[in-house]
């Protein structure tokens, strides 16, 4: 059996990393986390990662953000959501059930999370009241909280947070503005894009000052290439245990293909799937097998194109969608990935296992997916894929660590406010 690569957090030998070794005692270390997230998968992801990444995974409370839904509630996702839910109530005490009521609906399955699970059993509705009396009562006896936000949503909750118990918690966020609200802001380098010379020829002037970030990011900020997730070597190591009897047989190399959907800043269609169609069929020969997942985003159209030409073949398998979720197995037992370039998320995840990565589909990218998807052709991360490649002939680089580097930058943030991370 071929060893399984893995990244190793950075370290000088065998020991315990700093960044993970506890210290002091008492009410200024921080033992517990308050997470919250939009309901995006994407969003939980990123806070989970940086908890695991400060060694707070098994002492957290989640907590989600989420909108109405349903009838009306779809055309008021512009406005901010504490007058969203307000008018959400007005609505529900004045139309009761006419059409205007708001229906809950279930989320569409995730084929592809970024990441994995860790046991959470429930996730509790965002409540900035109860959460500001946990922090204080529980400071003394446990000590201080860290509160950590992903999500446009969340700001407004983990902003008030911070303002009534900024003596005993220490609040990260990913805002791009107003970023004095808070302790440490993470946030990719690419979302500064509007302020680099590129960015400013593509925004007319007149519309700029709408353009956020307008400033360049000060000491509070930490700039990571991609997106935190959750597949640090560990969560890898379990992966690589628990998909052993399902993936280990399978013929060498195998080639992971990931495929997202298209955003307003990656537009593509029906031609991005003919064109991995083709490719794909190019590389087949220096394949030993080759595993498909679809995401949410995923259009109908272009999910059954691929369906449809791949069934049954030999070499090739299609997640249906159904639980189990190979995900972080696909992660630890690939030889190489093909990622469509729309998911900042699914290539952050690639990209942190030193494997080949490839990419489908750059040439529909503008803005700031530009700027990341250049970031990580310069650090020699990411090929194109372009049906030419053999795909047994691998090669390596120096895996991204963006949670490893945050969690070392909150760890000396806090530390200046004289506490420490248990």
């Amino acid at each position: 059996m071929r060893p399984i690569r893995l990244p190793e957090p950075p370290s000088g030998g065998m020991e315990t990393p700093e960044i993970f070794a506890g210290g002091g005692g008492g009410a200024n270390v921080v033992r517990r986390a308050v997470l919250i997230d939009n309901g995006s998968p994407g969003s939980k992801n990123q806070c989970l990662g940086l908890a695991r990444a400060l060694g707070l995974a098994d002492n957290l409370t989640l907590y989600r953000v989420t909108r109405p839904r349903g009838g009306i509630n779809e055309w008021l996702h512009f406005l901010p959501i504490s007058l969203h839910k307000f008018i959400d109530e007005v609505l529900r005490q004045f139309f009761r059930n006419t059409r205007f009521a708001p229906v809950v609906q279930g989320r569409k399955p995730f084929r592809v999370p970024n990441g994995g699970s860790v046991g959470l059993s429930s996730v509790l509705e965002a409540d900035v009241k109860r959460i500001v009396v946990v922090a204080r009562d529980t400071f003394e006896k446990e000590g201080p909280t860290l509160v950590v936000a992903c999500g446009r949503d969340t700001i407004s909750y983990s902003s008030l947070i911070r303002k009534l118990a900024s003596d005993n918690v220490f609040v990260i966020q990913h805002p791009r503005s107003h970023l004095d609200r808070f302790d440490l802001v993470v946030t990719p380098r690419h979302d500064y894009y509007a302020l680099t010379a590129s960015g400013q020829q593509e925004v007319p002037r007149l519309f700029r000052r709408w353009i956020t970030p307008q400033e360049p990011p000060g000491r509070n900020v930490v700039l990571t290439v991609g997106a935190l997730h959750q597949a640090d070597s560990a969560a890898l190591r379990l992966a690589a245990i628990a998909w052993h009897d399902e993936l280990a047989p399978l013929p060498k190399p195998l080639l992971i293909v990931n495929i997202g959907g298209p955003t307003r800043n990656c537009k593509y269609g029906v031609d991005l799937s003919r064109q991995l169609i083709t490719s794909l069929y190019n590389v087949l020969d220096s394949c030993g097998s080759v595993r498909i997942s679809f995401s949410m985003r995923t259009p109908q159209k272009v999910s059954d194109i691929i369906f449809k030409e791949f069934d049954g073949h030999p070499k090739i398998y299609i997640w249906d969608g159904e639980e189990p979720n190979p995900h972080m197995g696909h992660l630890a037992w690939a030889d190489a990935f093909v990622i469509t370039a729309d998911s900042i998320s699914m290539l952050s995840e690639a990209c942190s296992t030193g494997k080949p990565v490839y990419v489908i589909g750059t040439e529909h990218c503008k803005w700031k997916f530009s700027a990341f998807h250049k970031a990580l052709r310069e650090r020699g991360v990411v090929r194109p894929f372009t049906g030419l490649e053999d795909i047994s002939n691998s090669w390596s680089y120096p895996p991204l660590n963006d949670a490893i580097e945050v969690a070392t930058r909150a760890r000396e943030v806090i530390a200046e406010r004289g506490w420490t991370v248990g």
